[in-house]
């Protein structure tokens, strides 16, 4: 039982609330049984285990280090706001380089919201693979890993420099469709690849120039109302499932 905040143990899982030491460490923290359970289905590689006074870990996972807290020590892990009282240390996957046919990359996009539901959505739709480009606000943050609702887990999701990686996705003859509205043509009207790349953009500025350039194919959603725009995560989710449709 691990019953003060100031045991090395707990002072290391605090730590990992900031990208730095989730760098440095190669680790994370996950926070729920729901997301403790899809990444013991996944080959991600639980460290250990850190459950509350009370609360019981499930017989599958007990061959995991597991360490018991009391309610305060647990609180100074938690970053969630009604927390179930069970959390894990998570290694970080290395990108395997996986076949990849249909991908979302990921262009400086800052809300944690915004990736995680867009990671989730790939998921849903049948995706592979997630790339991020720098900028992008990281993969590990606690809100992202919460909204991604455990598919993180299920996916190829990794950081990559977007125009080099879009160079080696087309040489791959992986078609690159990039979001933005200069030379875009309706994404209806257009034939689907089997092997497709979409980029979304930043909340603000969208997708960077020099990748739309590059693209083969920008793409617009038509605006039928009085709104500006839509959300990332909403475009790519409609743009995820019209591919999926043809």
């Amino acid at each position: 039982m691990i019953t003060s905040v100031k045991n090395e143990k707990v002072k290391n899982w605090r730590k990992l609330r900031k990208k730095k030491e989730r760098d440095l460490q190669n680790q994370f923290i996950i926070e729920g049984f729901h997301l403790i359970e899809e990444a013991h289905k996944s080959s991600w590689q639980i460290v250990e285990i850190i459950h509350q006074e009370g609360v019981e870990c499930p017989k599958a996972w007990l061959h995991y280090p597991l360490f018991k807290v009391t309610d305060n020590v647990m609180a100074a892990i938690s970053e969630t706001k009604t927390p179930q009282g069970i959390v894990a240390v998570v290694n970080k996957k290395n990108n395997d380089e996986k076949v990849v046919n249909r991908a979302l990359m990921v262009d400086r996009v800052q809300d944690p919201g915004n990736l995680g539901t867009m990671i989730r959505t790939a998921d849903a739709a049948g995706f592979d693979t997630v790339i991020l480009g720098h900028g992008t606000v990281d993969l590990f943050n606690d809100k992202v890993i919460r909204s991604t609702q455990g598919s993180l887990f299920h996916l190829n999701v990794y950081e990559a420099d977007l125009v080099g990686e879009m160079e080696r996705l087309q040489q791959l003859s992986i078609t690159i469709w990039s979001t933005g509205l200069e030379n875009a043509s309706n994404y209806h009207e257009l034939d689907v690849p089997d092997k497709i790349a979409i980029i979304v953009g930043n909340e603000g500025s969208g997708v960077n120039r020099t990748l739309m350039t590059k693209a083969d194919q920008n793409v617009m959603i038509p605006i039928y109302g009085q709104a500006e725009s839509l959300n990332v995560s909403i475009a790519a989710a409609i743009l995820m499932y019209e591919v999926v449709k043809k």
